[in-house]
C-alpha cells in the first residue's frame, strides 16, 4: 500500500516538474522572440526620430531630397541618383539571378541523377546561402572590377549582388518544386508528354508562388546590402542618374557615406535615406505576397 501512494507521489511530482520544464522552455521562447520585436521596434523609432528632427529642426524638403542627386552640401543633397541605381541593380541583379537560379533548380531537382556529386552540390549551395556577402564583393572586385578592368561600375555591383542572392533562389525554387505532388507529373507523362513538356506546362505553374516569393525576398535582402557595394567600390556621392556601365551609389552605399560625415545634417538624411530603404524593402515584401497569394488562387 505504502509503495502505490509513494509511487503516486512521485509520478505527480515527475510530472509537476515536466510541466515546470515546458512553462520554463515557453518563457524563454517567447522572451527571446520578444527581444529581437523590441530591438527592431527601437531601431525603427530612432530611424523615424532622427528623420523627423531632420524635416523639421534641419527644414529638409522631401521634394528636394527625392528628385535631386547628391551633393557636396547637406542643404542641396538628394537621393535621387542612389534611388535609380538601386533600381537599376534590382533590374539587372533580378534577370542574372532568376536565370541563373531557377534554371539550375531544374536542372538539379528534375534531370541530375541522385549520386553523391549532386548531393555534394546542394550541399554547397545550402551553404553558399550562408557565406558573408563581403565574400561575394571580394570576388567580383578581384574578377570583374581588376580582372576584366571595367571599374567600379554598376553592372560590376549587380553581379556581386546576383551572386550573393543565387544559392537563396536556388534552394528556394527547389523547394518549390519538391512540393508539387508527384501525381501532377505522373498524369502528365500518362499522356503522352515528354519531361520537358511536363516540367514547363505542369511542374512550373505549379512551383511559381514559390519560386516568385523566394525570388523577390532575396532581391529584397539585395536591396540593403552594403558590402559587396563597398568591396566593389561604390563609396562616393553620385550627382546624377547612373546608367549599367556609369559609376554609381546606391541607397545603401549612400546612406553609409552620409552617417560617416562629422555633419548633423547628413546624419539626419541618412535616417531619411533609410526609411526611404525600408519602404522600397517592404513594398517587394508585400509584391512578394501579392504574387504568392494570387497565383495560388490560380492554380
Amino acid at each position: 500500500m505504502s509503495t502505490k501512494i509513494d509511487d503516486e507521489l512521485f509520478g505527480s511530482a515527475d510530472l509537476q516538474w515536466e510541466k515546470l520544464k515546458n512553462k520554463l522552455f515557453l518563457g524563454i521562447c517567447f522572451t527571446a522572440s520578444l527581444f529581437g520585436v523590441v530591438v527592431l521596434v527601437f531601431l525603427l523609432a530612432d530611424v523615424a526620430y532622427e528623420a523627423g528632427i531632420g524635416i523639421v529642426e534641419f527644414d529638409i524638403n522631401i521634394g528636394q531630397f527625392l528628385t535631386e542627386g547628391g551633393r557636396r552640401d547637406p542643404e542641396d543633397a538628394g537621393f535621387y541618383a542612389a534611388i535609380v541605381a538601386s533600381v537599376w541593380l534590382m533590374a539587372l541583379t533580378a534577370v542574372m539571378a532568376f536565370v541563373v537560379g531557377v534554371g539550375s533548380a531544374i536542372y538539379l531537382e528534375e534531370y541530375a541523377p541522385d549520386t553523391r556529386i549532386t548531393r555534394l552540390i546542394e550541399a554547397n549551395l545550402a551553404n553558399l546561402a550562408g557565406v558573408p556577402s563581403v565574400v561575394y564583393g571580394l570576388l567580383v572586385l578581384a574578377a570583374v572590377v581588376n580582372g576584366f578592368g571595367t571599374g567600379s561600375i554598376l553592372l560590376a555591383g549587380a553581379i556581386a549582388l546576383a551572386l550573393l542572392i543565387v544559392p537563396i533562389i536556388i534552394v528556394s525554387t527547389q523547394e518549390a518544386l519538391r512540393a508539387v505532388p508527384d501525381g501532377l507529373r505522373n498524369g502528365s507523362y500518362a499522356t503522352g508528354a515528354t519531361q520537358w513538356q511536363t516540367i514547363r506546362q505542369v511542374v512550373l505553374p505549379a512551383a511559381i508562388p514559390g519560386i516568385l516569393t523566394g525570388t523577390i525576398l532575396a532581391l529584397a535582402r539585395a536591396i540593403g546590402e552594403t558590402a559587396p557595394l563597398i568591396m566593389v567600390g561604390i563609396l562616393f556621392t553620385a550627382r546624377r542618374p547612373p546608367g549599367p556601365l556609369d559609376s554609381f551609389s546606391a541607397m545603401p552605399s549612400q546612406i553609409y557615406v552620409w552617417a560617416a560625415q562629422p555633419q548633423p545634417h547628413f546624419h539626419h538624411l541618412a535616417a531619411l535615406g533609410i526609411v526611404v530603404l525600408l519602404a522600397f524593402m517592404l513594398t517587394m515584401n508585400a509584391v512578394a505576397v501579392f504574387l504568392r497569394n494570387r497565383y495560388e488562387r490560380e492554380l
